[in-house]
């Protein structure tokens, strides 16, 4: 009934049909197994009510209480949601340390004759499976980084060279972040946890014998901070450097940003800040711009003013391997499918 995984790739090539949550939906919102599916025997506000009784009143009462809810709850789950599922289908179950929750949710899919079964530990082993692996094992895979000014299209080239087959991982599709000071995108992003979670789980995918891609980033992709073993791994990365004219990339920030660029607000609410680092007059100099709606002369306007000084000032620390470099002349799809192209044939030397 109760199963034990001793390494994260272990629980991952788990062969259950379907992972089941069964914690709070506020404690399956923050993180959860990757794919797994949110089935609560209690919600949020009956949790907080059967703990306040456990301490304030008697665990005997809390206890009665929470068998009375957890069987309701699971018997709507069943009645509803699992309704469809035939007599072979194998559930994984887990609930926060693999206690009452998750052992009478499972009870009662094995009197079904479901082949249901549970996570020994729960999420908190899940957890300390996902912290080994992030931040105590050496990351076992080779990475190559994709380098180069802001707006050079490095995220959109991981696009290209996953369409061929190569192995990438996109860190800002993860972090849902764009990685720069206008970077944040609809929906926020996720939290810390959740983002190890998604992390981990793509890497397990990766094949250790065959090179990654990722882009070069910083220690943080908006306010996500990378695991260590991945940051230490990422700035010793051999680098391959995308070049590319300022107009080009100022035309492919505007289409790229045109969400930020859109909206005048936010635009002044992200650059204002700046004041410090780069004086009144260069601020409002692009607050001119904002005005005017014109998009194509701000962007040009930040890159010069802004993202390439502070490239260059980050450039100054890096110490990899610069093992190719790569001039883009037009960064549309056919200059980034050239450049992929590019790309995929110095992975095959290296």
């Amino acid at each position: 009934m109760v199963l034990k995984f001793d390494s994260l790739p272990d629980l991952y090539a788990h062969e259950f049909d379907t992972v089941i949550d069964v914690r709070s939906p506020a404690e399956y919102a923050e993180d959860h197994l990757p794919g797994a599916i949110s089935l609560p025997v209690l919600d949020d506000e009956e949790r907080a009510r059967v703990g306040t009784i456990y301490v304030q009143e008697s665990p005997f009462l809390a206890r009665k209480l929470g068998a009375a809810l957890v069987f309701r709850n699971a018997a709507n789950h069943i009645e509803n949601s699992l309704s469809h599922h035939e007599g072979g289908w194998r559930p994984l179950v887990y609930c926060w340390r693999g206690g009452q929750r998750s052992g009478s949710f499972t009870w009662m899919l094995q009197q079904i004759g479901w082949r249901a079964q549970v996570v020994e530990g729960g999420y908190r082993t899940y957890r300390r499976l996902v912290n080994r692996y992030l931040y105590d094992d050496p990351l076992s895979h080779r990475l190559i980084a994709l380098d180069g000014y802001t707006g050079t299209a490095k995220t959109e080239l991981l696009t290209h060279l996953k369409e061929r087959g190569v192995q990438v991982l996109d860190l800002e599709g993860l972090a849902n972040h764009r990685g720069s000071l206008l970077g944040e995108m609809p929906g926020g992003q996720p939290s810390q946890k959740a983002f190890e979670s998604a992390l981990a789980a793509a890497l397990c995918r990766l094949e250790s014998a065959r090179p990654v891609v990722v882009e070069a980033e910083s220690s943080k992709i908006g306010s996500l901070i990378l695991p260590p073993s991945l940051w230490t791994a990422l700035r010793q990365a051999p680098r391959i450097q995308i070049n590319a004219s300022i107009q080009a990339r100022s035309a492919y920030l505007v289409t790229a940003y045109d969400d930020v660029l859109s909206d005048q607000d936010r635009l002044r609410d992200r650059l204002s800040p700046l004041r410090f680092h780069r004086g009144h007059e260069v601020v409002d100099g692009w607050m001119t711009l904002i005005d005017a709606g014109d998009k194509r002369a701000l962007t040009q306007a930040l890159i010069e003013q802004h993202y390439d000084p502070a490239y260059a000032k980050a450039g100054r620390a890096r110490k990899a391997e610069v093992i190719a470099s790569i001039a883009v002349p037009a960064l549309d799809a056919a200059g980034l499918s050239a450049a992929a192209s590019q790309i995929e044939a110095i992975l095959d030397q290296v």
